[in-house]
């Protein structure tokens, strides 16, 4: 039986200009809200934490000194 990807979050390795898909999905998990990214509208993740961001504001607040 083959395995569908929907409903199924990816597992990515984020490179400066793009990822890498590691697992198979159709989404990732934002690391600031929590909320759902579809993969062909993730535009903003950390290669230093390798972590996926919804908008461009949660990713400068993520990365933002404290």
């Amino acid at each position: 039986m083959l395995m569908s990807n929907t409903d199924r979050p990816a597992r990515l390795h984020f490179l400066m200009n793009g990822f890498r898909v590691l697992s198979p999905g159709d989404h990732v998990i934002c690391a600031a809200s929590g909320g759902r990214i579809a993969l062909d509208e993730l535009r903003y993740w950390s290669v230093a934490r390798q972590e996926p961001y919804a908008t461009a504001q949660l990713a400068s607040e993520a990365m933002a000194p404290r």
